[in-house]
């Protein structure tokens, strides 16, 4: 057994597919799949299921491939202790962030960091909490950016900051006329939503439950409509379409000090007012994960101080 074929079935887990698992790990299939099945070979037991459509982690594989992680992390970590010796903070950092926190967080956090520890740039991978915590457990990326609640995969946890929601309503809309909002004022508007995946949307319906069977229903005046993207439903909001919820670093500046920008874009307050809420606010606690394996402790301890240099407008900030 050697870490060599441990990578490739770890490859193979990830891509759930031969060839492209071997392109990873830039070799040919026929060398993948030898070593592959010498493995199987020696361990007496299948580690895929391989038919025409798809490649399946058996159950025991599973448990295999895990371990395999681990090792792989494990020699990889005698490396990082001799980086660390010479610098700790040297070298990459692969950080994930959820797709509603990327756009508004990392301009000013990639500045901090090149500022700070240009030694560490962050290799960035925008996705959702699912397939996020898949890369932390597989190793594709260090730590992760993300909102809670999310499944307990055992992960490091730092929390980071509380962020409330903000209504965001078209410009033309009688709700624009007012300094705060409640949320049974907005529970007979048309509200729109993210796609199924977005955690945020989750946190909307958590917030505005009525709305969850409009979403899917097509029937009748009141529903509800998705988008792809916070920006594009701020769009549908400038349109008329409906009013939203956004989280609070979402809310571009002029929107707030009142100065109408019409070169900035839709959703600036030439178009879209936001609206506090009365009393509590919605809100969600925003967290640092990373897996309890992983040694540049530097680096993570690093990066939390890096966001909380960024500016962070109207968030709480955690310790």
């Amino acid at each position: 057994m050697t870490l060599t074929e441990l990578k490739y079935i770890v490859a193979v887990a990830r891509e759930k597919h031969f060839g492209k698992a071997a392109e990873a790990c830039f070799v040919s299939q026929p060398t993948l799949s030898v070593a592959i099945k010498k493995l199987e070979e020696e361990l007496e037991l299948k580690i895929f299921e391989r038919n025409a459509s798809e490649i399946a982690v058996t159950p025991l594989g599973e448990q295999i491939v895990r371990q395999a992680q681990t090792v792989l992390e494990q020699a990889a970590a005698i490396k990082e202790i001799a980086k660390r010796g010479k610098d700790p903070l040297a070298g990459p950092l692969k950080l994930g962030v959820i797709y509603t926190i990327g756009p508004y967080l990392l301009p000013n956090l990639v500045r901090q960091v090149i500022e700070r520890t240009p030694q560490m740039p962050l290799m960035l991978q925008e996705n959702f909490t699912v397939k996020l915590l898949e890369q932390l457990r597989l190793g594709e990326i260090d730590c992760a950016i993300l909102a809670e609640p999310f499944p307990d995969t055992n992960l490091a946890i730092a929390p980071l900051y509380d962020e409330p929601f903000m209504a965001a309503v078209p410009a033309s809309h009688l709700l624009a006329k007012r300094k705060a909002i409640t949320t049974d004022e907005i529970k007979n508007e048309t509200m729109l939503l993210l796609g199924t995946g977005h955690c945020f949307r989750d946190h909307v319906l958590e917030v505005c439950p009525e709305f969850a069977r409009f979403s899917s229903d097509t029937e009748g005046i009141r529903k509800s409509f998705e988008g792809s993207s916070l920006e594009t439903i701020k769009h549908m909001v400038a349109a008329g379409m409906g009013v939203t919820l956004v989280p609070r670093l979402s809310v571009p500046r002029s929107a707030l000090d009142g100065s109408a920008d019409n070169s900035q874009d839709l959703g600036d307050a030439s178009f879209v007012h936001y609206l506090p809420f009365d009393g509590d606010p919605p809100t969600r606690r925003v967290v640092l994960a990373w897996r309890r394996s992983f040694t540049r402790y530097e680096a993570i301890a690093e990066l939390r101080n890096a966001i909380y240099a960024c500016e962070l407008p109207g968030v709480k900030r955690l310790s």
